[in-house]
């Protein structure tokens, strides 16, 4: 991570963390079980995830430009910003929404998001704690047609700033509550209730930013004021970063060794 990035954190940490203790979901300590991994998956996640997406981008771009008509890019990115940013924001999140889903149904993908879900402490810094495969696949699905319809490097850049310090709210432990607006804009007590290890949670608020998606595609969990009970996940995932990494592999070799074919996870 550069100075820039090591900043940002920095800064990330100064906000989050004391209206965490404020706002506080429940009693959690700051030095809480798993944040040593998750500050390198901040470091490692972070230039590994930006240097692919920089290549992605670049491909996408270059293919977009001899497949889809200037009329159409040009027209795209003539908008108003504000415009644009709503449009990437709705089409991203429809990505996301069916990216995240399947990470959930397929089993061979669910390895891989599990990665994720072994969160049993849930703070603004679980928001950087997943698999570079989840995070890489779903980016691709859900940037893949704003890269090709052209939106402005501007609209780009403001929709991610925001999509950035959106994330480490949703999986904040702060209490915090939208009113009429929890259809619109997801809160971190909608995302909280998609990290919880509850029979009644599973499967559900796949939205990243919109969870009118998830109203609409049968997959929304209201729980009013309900606190989780706990969070994490059945099968246990490795302590450290490297075990995680690994585990989605592990996971599947160890099926096919035991002659149980993937397809029979669950």
């Amino acid at each position: 991570m550069d100075i820039f990035g090591i900043k940002a954190l920095m800064i990330c940490a100064l906000i989050f963390i004391p209206f965490e203790h404020l706002l506080a979901e429940r009693p959690q300590k700051i030095l809480r079980k798993g944040f040593g991994v998750d500050l390198i998956y901040v470091l490692l996640n972070g230039f590994i995830i930006k240097a692919i997406l920089v290549v992605m981008a670049a491909g996408v771009l270059g293919v977009a430009a001899t497949l889809v008509p200037q009329s159409i890019t040009h027209a795209v990115s003539g908008q108003p910003i504000w415009l644009q940013v709503a449009e990437i924001t709705v089409i991203s999140d429809i990505g996301v929404y069916w990216a995240h889903r399947a990470f959930h149904e397929i089993p061979g993908l669910w390895k891989f998001h599990a990665v994720h879900h072994g969160i049993e402490e849930l703070d603004w810094l679980g928001a950087f704690h997943a698999h570079p495969v989840d995070t890489l696949v779903t980016k691709a699905i859900s940037l893949m047609p704003i890269f090709f319809l052209g939106f402005s490097e501007a609209s780009i850049a403001v929709f991610s700033v925001i999509y950035f310090w959106h994330t480490l709210l949703v999986h904040s432990n702060m209490r915090i509550a939208f009113g009429p607006l929890k259809w619109l804009i997801a809160g971190p007590q909608f995302h909280r209730w998609h990290h919880a290890n509850q029979r009644e949670a599973y499967d559900k608020n796949f939205a990243g930013q919109l969870p009118f998606l998830d109203v609409m595609f049968g997959t929304y969990n209201a729980t009013g004021d309900k606190v989780p009970e706990k969070y994490g996940v059945d099968d246990p995932v490795p302590s450290t970063y490297f075990g995680q990494a690994s585990y989605p592999l592990l996971a599947r070799r160890k099926k096919l060794s035991s002659g149980v074919t993937p397809s029979t996870e669950s």
